[in-house]
């Protein structure tokens, strides 16, 4: 039985990289233990990695009024609407490990409505797919709601900001056909082996 290829574009080997992508695809893989599909697929045009990465990591690696495990739900919450696969399979392991909670990604993944979280994590989630769905709808009401639940104005920027990138990651990975690594399947649901 042959590995199902992981894009239908041509990914290039590691060796063949940017030397500034190969060490960061290399760093990532020292932490992970492996190289998520999603750099060897979007690395088929470096320019564009390098974009995606940047804006990436203006999202998800600032200071803020969201967490970590927060930023991950509105990522898997959406990715879900969008039907990604790739998404909702990697940043669901990623939820489960910043979140401790082996559940939690699937129930976002499925119907975050009903998942353990807070009564402010789910206001959250409906904005963001809200913002994922009907963006033209947003409105006074949208802002004052999450207002009402403690996020601030930056908060509310960095939902939508966060939904609206992960749209046009779902819409790429969907269409190159990004295959999630096995790896993530079992993240944040089984102990990692160390060694």
């Amino acid at each position: 039985m042959s590995t199902p290829a992981i894009s239908r574009y041509p990914v290039p080997t590691l060796d063949s990289l940017p030397q500034d992508l190969r060490e960061r695809i290399l760093a990532v893989q020292e932490k992970a233990g492996f190289v998520p599909n999603v750099f060897l697929a979007l690395a088929h045009r470096p320019d564009e990695l390098r974009a995606f990465l940047a804006y990436h990591d203006a999202l998800l690696l600032k200071e803020g009024g969201l967490s970590k495990g927060e930023r991950e739900m509105i990522i898997v919450a959406t990715s879900s609407a969008n039907q990604c696969l790739y998404c909702v399979v990697a940043h669901g392991a990623i939820l489960r490990v910043y979140e401790k909670q082996p559940l939690v990604a699937d129930q976002v993944a499925v119907n975050y409505r009903k998942a353990d979280i807070t009564p402010r994590q789910k206001a959250m989630l409906d904005f963001a797919l809200k913002v994922c769905q009907r963006s033209h709808e947003v409105g006074e009401e949208d802002h004052a709601m999450l207002l009402g639940h403690g996020f601030s104005a930056e908060d509310i920027w960095d939902i939508a900001a966060i939904t609206a990138f992960f749209g046009l990651s779902n819409r790429m990975a969907n269409v190159i056909g990004m295959r999630p690594n096995d790896e993530f399947f079992l993240m944040g649901r089984v102990p990692r082996h160390k060694g």
